[in-house]
């Protein structure tokens, strides 16, 4: 018998949005229910990702034409890496779980050099792995920079006005691609709990064979 083929379930949001706690959290559920289930994250804990981690913090000086080309790379080896990447996953049976994919791209990268390079850039990962639903945890900018101001640390993105123009290409994008990646929009300003809630809703249904 041919083995059932995970879902793929891509996590979405501003910077303090959340996402990797209600990630985890909703891999403990889905996990709890009997559901094989694996974690991963953008950019990944690969070399293309590790070179790409330093130039977002500011390690290594680069543009932004190199990092948008970093995280197009470091996604496809994400997808069709023979050991650990999502399609191998996904072929196993096992629901993949991910923090961040191509629409990431697109709205970050995507306002810093030509969106349509970008969109060319990520072609190859769009064909090849189509999330079963994208979940986007929405977050005033305001509170987006003070969560991330909290943890001290920032990032090439992580300013006031360039969070503020991210969610709005975020959305000019859901308004393109909502059926396409099976986006849905959360809020997450509510209590973590209902949050979570929410989500567990909505995986509920698509693992029911309803509509996310």
């Amino acid at each position: 018998m041919e083995q059932e083929r995970g879902k793929f379930i891509v996590f979405e949001g501003a910077d303090g949005s959340g996402k990797s706690t209600q990630l985890k959290q909703l891999g403990k559920y889905l996990k709890g229910k009997g559901i094989p289930v694996y974690t991963t994250c953008e950019p990944t804990d690969s070399p293309f990702g590790a070179v790409l981690r330093s130039c977002l913090t500011g390690r290594i000086e680069t543009n932004e034409h190199t990092v948008a080309a970093l995280f197009a790379a470091d996604r496809l080896d994400h997808i069709f890496n023979s050991v650990n990447g999502i399609l191998a996953k996904l072929g196993q049976g096992i629901t993949v779980l991910c923090d961040r994919f191509y629409l990431s791209s697109l709205a970050y990268n995507g306002g810093m050099v030509s969106p349509e390079w970008v969109q060319m850039l990520n072609e190859p990962a769009m064909e090849a792995a189509r999330p079963d639903l994208t979940i986007f945890l929405d977050l005033s900018t305001e509170e987006s920079f003070r969560r991330v101001a909290r943890r001290g640390e920032t990032e090439r993105y992580e300013t006031l006005e360039r969070q503020r123009l991210i969610r709005e290409r975020y959305f000019r994008l859901f308004e393109e691609r909502r059926e396409r990646d099976h986006i849905v929009v959360i809020e997450s300003d509510e209590d973590k709990d209902v949050t979570q809630a929410n989500i567990r809703a909505i995986v509920d249904a698509l693992f029911s064979g309803g509509n996310a």
